[in-house]
C-alpha cells in the first residue's frame, strides 16, 4: 500500500513538474519501441456481464473473477493485448475506486502478459448517459446500451466539461503514464462519429493537450476511422506517435489502407476490424495484418450485453443468436462461434517469438 501511495505521488509530481507539452514522438523514437514489442494481437475488451463502459467500472458491477476468468482464455489462443474503454462517468462519482480498479485490471493483465490499451473518450452508440444502474440490454440489437464520453449534454458548456475531463485526463495519465503494465493510450474513438463531425475537433485537440502536458512514458494515438472527416483525421494522424486506424473492409481493402498509412514511416495498430458478414475474417484479414508487421486488435471476444455477435444496422429482436455473428469468438462457456477460428487465431499468435 505505502509503495504504491509512493508511485502515486511521484507520478503527480511529475505531472506538475510539466508545463511545456512535448510534440508528438519522433519517427525513430515510434519506431523503435514498436521493434521492442511482440507482434501485437488481442481484441476490444468489456467483460460479458457489462453493456457499457460504465457498469465495466462502477463498483457495484465490477467483476474481476469474470474478467479473470475472460482473460484466461485470450492468453489461450496468445493475445497479448486488449483495447479497453475507460469512463469519465465513473471517474467524475467514485475517482479513487475507479483508479483502483484500474490497478486490479492491470494486476489480472499482467497474470496472463496482456498490455492493454486504453481509450478515454468515444463518439459513438447512445448521445447520453448516466451513473447508476444501466438498462438491460434491447434483444437482438448492437450496442444497445454502449454511451457516448463525453454524453451530448456535457458538451453543451464546455467551459465546465472542459476543466472536468482535463482533470480526469490528467489525473489518469499522471498515475499510470509511467506504468510499465499498459501498452499505450487511445485517446478518442472514432471522434466526428453520430453525426458529430468536425464539431469534435475542439476535444480533439484539447485531449492531446493535455495528454501531452502530463508527459506518460507511453506512446499516444488516436485512430482514424472516415475518410470523409480530412480535418479531423489530419489532426489525429499528425499528433499520434503510433498510427492506429479502423477498417472492417475485405482483405483488398485493409492492404489499400495500410500502404496509405505507411506513407506516414510510422508504426500501424488496426484498433479495430473483423466483422464477419462484410468479409472481414480472421481467416483473412489477422494473416495479413501479421505479414504487415501491423498490430491486430478485433472487435468482440465474449458474446454478452453489448449484442456484438449481431451486425450494426440488422436488428433481429427474436433471435437468440444470429447464423453468422458480426463480431465476437466466444459464448459465455467459452464455446467458440466457428473453431477453425480459434485454430487460425493461435497459429498466427504461436509464431510469434516473444520479447526478452
Amino acid at each position: 500500500m505505502k509503495k504504491t501511495l509512493l508511485i502515486t505521488m511521484a507520478a503527480a509530481l511529475l505531472c506538475a513538474c510539466t508545463t511545456t507539452p512535448e510534440g508528438p514522438w519522433s519517427s525513430e523514437k515510434a519506431n523503435e519501441w514498436y521493434g521492442q514489442q511482440p507482434w501485437l494481437s488481442g481484441c476490444n475488451y468489456i467483460p460479458s456481464n457489462a453493456i457499457n463502459q460504465i457498469e465495466m467500472w462502477s463498483a457495484d458491477t465490477w467483476s474481476p473473477e469474470l474478467i479473470d476468468t475472460e482473460l484466461s482464455w485470450a492468453d489461450e489462443l496468445g493475445f497479448n493485448t486488449m483495447r479497453v474503454f475507460l469512463s469519465s462517468v465513473v471517474y467524475a462519482n467514485d475517482p479513487d475506486g475507479f483508479k483502483s480498479r484500474m490497478d486490479e485490471f492491470l494486476k489480472i493483465c499482467d497474470r496472463y502478459d496482456i498490455m492493454p490499451m486504453f481509450v478515454f473518450f468515444d463518439d459513438c452508440w447512445d448521445p447520453e448517459s448516466a451513473y447508476g444502474p444501466q438498462r438491460a440490454p434491447k434483444p437482438g440489437i448492437h450496442n444497445s446500451g454502449w454511451v457516448q464520453d463525453p454524453s451530448k449534454a456535457r458538451r453543451a458548456d464546455t467551459t465546465v466539461t472542459y476543466p472536468e475531463l482535463e482533470k480526469y485526463v490528467t489525473d489518469i495519465l499522471c498515475t499510470f503514464g509511467h506504468d510499465n503494465r499498459i501498452l499505450m493510450w487511445d485517446l478518442y474513438n472514432e471522434p466526428g462519429n453520430s453525426g458529430y463531425g468536425d464539431s469534435s475537433l475542439p476535444l480533439v485537440k484539447n485531449v492531446f493537450r493535455w495528454a501531452r502536458k502530463a508527459a506518460p512514458a507511453q506512446p499516444l494515438t488516436m485512430g482514424v476511422w472516415n475518410s470523409s472527416l480530412p480535418v479531423l483525421n489530419a489532426v489525429q494522424l499528425d499528433n499520434s506517435d503510433i498510427i492506429s486506424y479502423h477498417d472492417y473492409g475485405k482483405p483488398e481493402h485493409m492492404q489499400a489502407t495500410i500502404d496509405t498509412l505507411k506513407t506516414r514511416g510510422r508504426p500501424l495498430v488496426c484498433t479495430e476490424y473483423m466483422a464477419r458478414t462484410r468479409g472481414s475474417l480472421f481467416s483473412n484479414v489477422m494473416p495479413l495484418l501479421k505479414e504487415n508487421n501491423v498490430a491486430a486488435v478485433n472487435w468482440g471476444f465474449v458474446s454478452g450485453k453489448t449484442n456484438t455477435i449481431f451486425e450494426w444496422d440488422t436488428p433481429l429482436p427474436g433471435i437468440e443468436e444470429p447464423e453468422v455473428w458480426f463480431h465476437d469468438i466466444f459464448r459465455t462457456d467459452h464455446t467458440p462461434f466457428d473453431e477453425t477460428e480459434i485454430e487460425i487465431i493461435k497459429r498466427c499468435n504461436d509464431a510469434v517469438v516473444p520479447a526478452n
